[in-house]
């Protein structure tokens, strides 16, 4: 071998050692942090409409939503809720919001945002309005420690706080109860 060629395959070694040695040094490890956040990979419905059923499979409810969005944290997120329950249950009340949250696991709905709950099957159309309100739509229980209003044809109450069984059509107020009667 030429002195040329000694060179060149001692040039071509340095060059592939030193390449072999800056490429391991910039691997990453697993305990390097990620340069952006991962995307979380919920899904969304536009228009939604989820079905509640009862414990024997029978539809009992369904939520009508604008969208709903699934969370990081498995919870369903709904803007401009609807609840209605299924004939065959003759609860004739339909509860209105602005957003609701619904938890996996956890039969609860809790509802924020210019509540309304509606029974339009009675003689006199019942209206109770609200800010924030847990309804429980497998034992047709609605709850709030806030402020409510209730209307019944041309009678008006506001309390702080109630709980009403909506299969019983019964409404409990729970303090500062103040109303308008008229006969």
């Amino acid at each position: 071998m030429n002195p040329r060629a000694i060179t060149l395959i001692v040039l071509l070694s340095a060059g592939a050692i030193g390449s072999w040695y800056l490429a391991r040094s910039n691997a990453r490890t697993d305990d390097d942090e990620l340069p952006h956040q991962t995307a979380h990979y919920g899904y969304y419905l536009k228009q939604a409409r989820i079905l509640g059923t009862g414990e024997n499979g029978a539809p009992l409810y369904q939520i009508e939503a604008e969208l709903a969005e699934q969370q990081e944290d498995n919870r369903i997120e709904f803007t401009d809720v609807r609840i209605r329950y299924s004939p065959e249950s003759a609860v004739p009340w339909i509860v209105n919001a602005d957003e609701a949250t619904l938890r996996q696991d956890d039969p609860m709905i809790t509802l924020r945002g210019h509540v309304q709950i509606i029974n339009s099957g009675a003689d006199e159309e019942t209206e109770i309005r609200t800010q924030y309100l847990e309804l429980d739509p497998e034992q047709f229980i609605a709850e709030t420690e806030m402020r409510v209003q209730i209307r019944i044809g041309e009678r008006s109450l506001t309390a702080t706080g109630m709980l009403a069984s909506l299969h019983d059509d019964k409404i409990e107020l729970k303090s500062n109860v103040r109303g308008k009667i008229a006969p």
